[in-house]
């Protein structure tokens, strides 16, 4: 976008814009009233009526005829014109030189011979600028560039052409001296004239020819010198034929001018004749209506080469100030202005009028805005003057065009001025306010002084108009508007308008005055009679016409009426006591209210006279004013006369009357007006201010300035209160707020408008105290802000603090901001504080919401912290998850050194303490792994356990292959033992059987010296079922206590079988019936050939049990109950068991083994030993077969022998093993024993067997006299103590064996009185025998 010229038109600020409600615009008075606060201060104002309010035009378009005004629009601008009335002089003197005027150019422009004469002048004049060279600063004033030689330029021209005019105009021309010749300047132009010479001088001789000397007389001589000489430099003055050398002319001539010549003397009286006062021409045609719109619309067409409708009017504007400011362009207009429409019609209808009204528009007939009516509506001031006065009381028409303006003015009598345009293009105003006029005037003197000084009332003529740009540089205030059709523009009192029109258009204008004009009416009267201006109307006559009317007046008109009469009193007053004291005798009534305006002026002023004036005999129908007694005439003041309308005693009671009816409104004004302008203390409180709204009210007070004032100064007050009391009860709203709250700053102003206004309200000092406290929190705020690391309780008292102030807070958002910050940042610091709550998830939802926060250093250095933390803390997370899943797994020694790393991250990572937890039970399980000999289910935990964990184990292959080892050797046993489909499981097939029978297990042998039956110890539990001895093996910690275990379920199975024996042998009593005895797998009775079974000692039917004896040919027969599984060789079973040690794992079946073998072979020893002892035959062979019952006879006695068993042998087929060497059955007595603690029947014992193993005994303290006897001490140095009676000590460890006391050093009170704890039990765990 291109930037505006220097010198381009800047258009002044907008005037207020006004669109008042139907109900505003029903009281056009009222509503100007309303807004003349406002309007006032611009000077104009435009006002908008409402939608639809379209008064039609009511004036004839083809009857209307005027003839317009001929404006030229550059010599409309004053300063315009002073430069040509310049140029006008310049050309006049060079023309009366016999010259013609060229305007030279400098740097392609027109050289502007007034600013550059006006410049040299201000320097010193010609002689000062040449000596002190100041030719360039000159140029440079003038705009022109420095260092292109402009100044001399500049020099040659002045010296020229301004230099002999300067000259001329100090009339230095008109002396001159023979020394002032040497100034030659080069002139165009010639006067030829003749020399008169005496006739007869030549061409003959006389007598007196012949003496020496001859008169010789000038008829021509130049009125300088006085001399005749030089006769072709004598110049002859074309206006009054006197003569001058060239050369005694100053400045003189280099030539004789071509043209007319003016002496100086002509010169002078020819330029110094006064101009003739500027005014418009009337155009030579008239234009009708329609005439004018065609050429207008035309001009304007041509000007801008576009249609009229399509040029903006910012251009028009521009176009406008530029040509009313240039020279050389010379643009022409006409204006049809000041047309009376009581002449040709008004654009509003009338009544009666030409234009007949549909019934429709009637409205418009009476309506206020209707300018036919504004003026003298009652309102008005205006409507008592009598006389119709055209352009203030009637209408005037104003017709325009693209250009045309008027001028800078004020309304006549400073009154106001309506303008409504009916139709047409806009009409663009300027205004300046009211208290600005005597600086525009002021400006304007200033800038064309010339102007003013041939016209004093310059700015009266509406011929003069200048920028408003330059006026509002030299500080006066100038507002614009553009008014367009159906729009009002009002002009205020005093205020100086003027403006142009953007085309073809139709306006229509009117005066109106208000009561508040009366004082500045006053006014004007006297700054008239300054300007010796006539008076449109006599503010006097008006006045008093007023106050003879004092009682059909209002209250407010009354007042100002009142008022003004004082004034007008005092001043007629002073001025006729004045006229007495001067001489004036002579007194007489007139009434100059029946002459004519013109006819009553004062003949210096032109005031229109109306109380007074003075007249003298001599000078019939001529009289002045009482100021200018002195300008009448000269006759003596004794000869005047003083002519009044009134005398002061007639005055005096027209001014009581105005002021009985204006004394009741006075007196509530007086108390308003003291009331209003009280100060400090002395304000009055609201209570005051509604009670003269009520008296105003009730008494009917018209609406008036100062009833406006105190209304409003009360409605502010109690809108004041109002706020305030909310400020001071109301909390901020937590919702949407549902009104616009208070900024602190204007909370601020608030409180100093409170002390400004002109009530005290109680609310003040408080809302002061709330202003404090505001502003103590905004500080606190602020330092709250302005910390690194703020506290959120500090912030959320201070939120909560709010709360209290209905006030928009701008730290506010800001606070709650920083509190989402700092909870933010003390959950970050929570959470690093505790590292044991602080997930991945924690952080990366800490970083989320730390994301959504606004940025503080604070929040992002924390933001960096936890990022970075959550960073590493993923990599290890990673890093750890990676290793837990790898396969192959790692070595501990690897996720050892990844866990040390990562247990310095300050969070919670689940991978990284899984990993440390698969580290520690890799390191228990190494452990365990490393201790003694497992229980193979144990193992098989340890090797599940060992699996689970995501560690490289280097145990866990060598645990895998004995397990599979344990298994492969347990298939073997159960192909060593188990029968083909065979139901029973190995472990069954090498235990002890649970269940023989329904037979109790036998009870423990209690320990010697134990009175209570009460242990400490826990009691071996019930092993009734498999599962139970399986669960009892599982669980002991060695092969002793598993020994035990066993040898408790041995002597169960011992007792259950002797049992089940003796009822089997008592079934084949001869005594009983054979015919209801069941036998047999059948459970049928005996008959036929009969097997009996070496082990339980039943009966069978041989066909029943064919197929086992089929098997059964070498060995004692068993039934099927009690022959459960094979019975491999010794040295097969030895095998197995030495390659279950080999392994190194225990399980039940290995101890169970381990058991039998340690059985078997003390059986063995037990045979031999009986068998020694006894000194026993030789025991013949068992036959071939089992034992046949041939003969079953009911009662026979005969099998007795059969029927018992000795329990050695019964002991013998209980066992699952092959015998070897010994096929012959021992008989040994039932021996006696005794159920006494400490004491043994040892009489049949006589030998020890010599067995090393360490087998274990379980409880004998119920057991049978074989189990007695069986009993081994299993100390390592047994002294195998002999007699009847052995005292024997039972191991209070975990081993619960029983000793010799005397093996083991142990006397019979120590044994009944303390405990005993075996060499074996102690070292294993750990106790000390006390």
């Amino acid at each position: 976008m291109s930037q505006p010229r220097p010198d381009e038109f800047k258009p002044p600020p907008e005037c207020p814009v006004f669109e008042p409600s139907w109900e505003e615009f029903g009281d056009p008075y009222a509503f100007i009233n309303k807004i003349r606060p406002i309007a006032e201060k611009t000077g104009i104002c435009k006002v908008r009526p409402p939608p639809g309010w379209q008064p039609p035009f009511a004036c004839d378009v083809d009857k209307l005829h005027f003839v317009p005004r001929i404006q030229r629009l550059n010599e409309l601008e004053a300063q315009t014109r002073v430069k040509l009335n310049f140029l006008d002089q310049i050309a006049k003197f060079w023309d009366f030189q016999g010259c013609t005027l060229k305007i030279p150019h400098v740097e392609r422009k027109i050289l502007d011979l007034y600013k550059l004469n006006k410049l040299v002048a201000e320097e010193g004049g010609f002689d000062t600028v040449c000596r002190d060279r100041r030719w360039t600063k000159i140029a440079l004033q003038m705009g022109f560039a420095p260092g292109k030689a402009v100044g001399s330029h500049l020099r040659g021209h002045y010296e020229k052409i301004l230099y002999p005019y300067n000259l001329f105009q100090s009339g230095a021309n008109l002396l001159v001296s023979m020394s002032h010749s040497s100034w030659s300047p080069v002139i165009r132009g010639r006067l030829s004239f003749t020399s008169l010479k005496i006739p007869g001088s030549h061409g003959f001789e006389t007598e007196s020819s012949q003496t020496p000397f001859a008169l010789q007389v000038d008829l021509v001589v130049c009125l300088v010198c006085n001399s005749g000489g030089d006769e072709d430099r004598l110049l002859l003055c074309d206006g009054c034929d006197d003569s001058y050398h060239t050369f005694c002319l100053i400045p003189p001539l280099s030539d004789v001018p071509r043209g007319d010549w003016r002496c100086p003397k002509c010169l002078a009286q020819e330029c110094n004749k006064p101009h003739e006062a500027f005014g418009f021409e009337q155009a030579y045609r008239d234009y009708s209506l329609r005439a004018f719109g065609q050429m207008a619309d035309a001009f304007k067409s041509d000007y801008f080469n576009m249609p009229v409708h399509m040029v903006p009017t910012e251009l028009v504007e521009k176009e406008f100030w530029r040509l009313v400011g240039a020279i050389d362009e010379d643009v022409t207009v006409e204006y049809g202005a000041d047309i009376a429409s009581k002449e040709f019609g008004s654009g509003f209808p009338i009544p009666n009028g030409k234009i007949k009204v549909s019934p429709a528009d009637e409205k418009y007939l009476k309506c206020g805005w209707n300018l036919n009516n504004l003026a003298m509506m009652k309102p008005s001031v205006l409507t008592h003057v009598t006389a119709d006065i055209c352009g203030m009381t009637l209408p005037w028409l104003y017709v325009g065009m693209c250009f045309s303006s008027f001028c800078w003015h004020i309304e006549d009598h400073w009154s106001y001025s309506i303008n409504y345009l009916h139709w047409g293009e806009p009409k663009t105003w300027y205004g300046a306010p009211g208290f600005a006029a005597e600086r525009l005037e002021g400006v304007m003197k200033k800038l064309a002084p010339e102007l003013f000084e041939s016209q004093p009332d310059l700015l009266h003529q509406l011929v003069t108009i200048m920028n408003p740009n330059t006026l509002m540089t030299h500080g006066v205030p100038i507002y614009r508007t553009n008014q367009c059709a159906g729009e009002f523009v009002i002009t205020f009192p005093r205020a100086y308008h003027s403006g142009f029109n953007q085309g073809f258009n139709f306006a229509e204008a009117v005066n109106f005055c208000t009561v508040d004009w009366m004082p500045l009416g006053r006014q004007c009267v006297d700054h008239y009679r300054m300007l010796h201006r006539y008076n449109v109307f006599s503010h006097d006559e008006m006045v008093c016409n007023m106050a003879l009317k004092a009682d059909t007046l209002n209250v407010v008109l009354a007042s100002a009426v009142h008022k003004d009469m004082v004034d007008m009193i005092r001043e007629e007053q002073e001025l006729r006591e004045k006229m007495k004291k001067m001489g004036v005798l002579h007194f007489k009534e007139a009434k100059f209210d029946h002459l004519q305006d013109d006819e009553r002026q004062c003949a210096k002023c032109r005031t229109t006279c109306y109380l007074s004036a003075i007249t003298c005999p001599c000078s019939p129908g001529v009289l002045v004013c009482l100021y200018h007694i002195n300008d009448l005439c000269s006759c003596p003041i004794t000869n005047y006369t003083l002519n009044y309308r009134f005398t002061l005693d007639d005055l005096f009671p027209m001014m009581k009357a105005v002021k009985h009816r204006a004394e009741l409104y006075d007196e509530w004004a007086s108390r308003v007006t003291e009331t209003l302008e009280a100060k400090l203390e002395k304000k009055k409180g609201l209570p005051v201010f509604r009670s003269l709204l009520a008296e105003s009210e009730s008494r009917l007070f018209p609406d008036n300035d100062l009833l406006r004032r105190l209304r409003l100064v009360t409605q502010d007050a109690e809108k004041c209160s109002s706020v305030a009391q909310q400020l001071l009860n109301g909390k901020r709203q937590t919702s949407v707020k549902s009104r616009s709250q208070l900024t602190v700053e204007e909370l601020r102003s608030f409180v100093r408008q409170l002390y400004n206004l002109s009530c005290s309200l109680p609310q003040a000092p408080m809302l002061k105290e709330l202003l404090n406290r505001i502003e103590d929190f905004q500080q606190h705020s602020e330092k709250v802000l302005a910390d690194e690391v703020p506290s959120v309780v500090e912030i959320q008292s201070l939120l909560d603090v709010s709360f209290d102030f209905d006030v928009e807070l701008p730290e506010l958002p800001r606070l709650r901001v920083r509190l989402e910050q700092a909870r933010w940042l003390e959950a970050v610091q929570q959470a690093h504080i505790q590292p044991a709550t602080l997930t991945l998830e924690t952080m990366r939802r800490l970083i989320d919401q730390g994301v959504g926060l606004s940025p503080h250093p604070s929040v992002e250095k924390a933001m960096a912290r936890l990022q970075e933390l959550l960073t590493v803390s993923e990599h290890w997370e990673d890093k750890a998850s990676s290793l837990l899943k790898a396969r192959p797994p790692h070595s501990i020694e690897t996720l050892n050194a990844v866990a040390e790393k990562a247990s310095g991250i300050p969070a919670y990572l689940p991978n990284c303490l899984l990993l440390k937890d698969t580290i520690r039970k890799a390191r228990e399980w190494l452990q365990e792994a490393s201790g003694s000999i497992p229980m193979v289910d144990s193992l098989s935990d340890v090797v599940l356990r060992g699996q689970a964990i995501q560690v490289q184990l280097e145990p866990l292959d060598k645990l895998e292959s004995l397990i599979a080892q344990v298994q492969e050797w347990k298939g073997s046993a159960a192909a060593t033992f188990l029968q083909k489909d065979s139901t029973l499981s190995l472990l069954e097939v090498l235990c002890p059987r649970c269940e023989v029978g329904n037979v109790g297990s036998p009870k423990r042998k209690p320990k010697k010296g134990k009175d209570s039956p009460k242990s400490n110890k826990k009691r071996t539990p019930r092993l009734n079922t498999l599962s139970d001895v399986e669960k009892a093996l599982s669980e002991t910690k060695d092969s002793t206590s598993a020994m035990a275990t066993l040898e408790e379920l041995r002597v169960r199975e011992m007792e259950a079988f002797s049992n089940l024996r003796a009822v089997n042998e008592s079934k084949l009593l001869p005594t009983a019936d054979c015919m209801d005895l069941k036998v047999c797998v059948c459970q049928k009775a005996p008959m036929g050939a009969m097997l009996q079974c070496e082990l339980c000692r039943d009966a069978f039917h041989s066909v029943c049990v064919r197929e086992v004896t089929d098997s059964c040919e070498t060995q004692p027969w068993l039934c099927t109950q009690c022959q459960q599984s094979e019975k491999p060789p010794l040295d097969k079973v030895l095998s197995l068991l030495a390659s279950l040690r080999c392994i190194g794992v225990r399980l039940p079946e290995g101890e169970a083994l381990h058991y039998l073998v340690e059985r078997t072979v003390q059986w063995q020893h037990r045979a031999q030993h009986i068998t020694e002892t006894c000194n026993l035959p030789e025991l013949e062979e068992r036959p071939g077969s089992p034992p046949t019952l041939t003969r079953w006879v009911s009662g026979s006695h005969e099998a007795h022998s059969n029927t018992q068993v000795p329990h050695l042998l019964a002991s013998l087929f209980t066992r699952p093993l092959e015998r070897e060497g010994l096929n012959v059955e021992h008989r040994v007595k039932d021996k006696k024993h005794s159920h006494k603690r400490q004491k043994i029947n040892r009489k049949s014992l006589q030998h020890r067997p010599t067995s090393s193993s360490s087998f274990p005994h379980s409880d004998f303290s119920q057991s049978d006299d074989s189990d007695e006897e069986m009993a081994v001490c299993p100390a390592e140095s047994c002294q195998l103590p002999a007699g009847d009676e052995v005292d024997w000590v039972q191991c209070d460890g975990s081993c619960n064996q029983w000793f010799h006391q005397v093996c083991v050093g142990v006397t019979p009170e120590m044994a009944e009185k303390e405990d005993y704890i075996c060499v074996r039990c102690t070292l294993s765990d750990g106790h000390m025998r006390k």
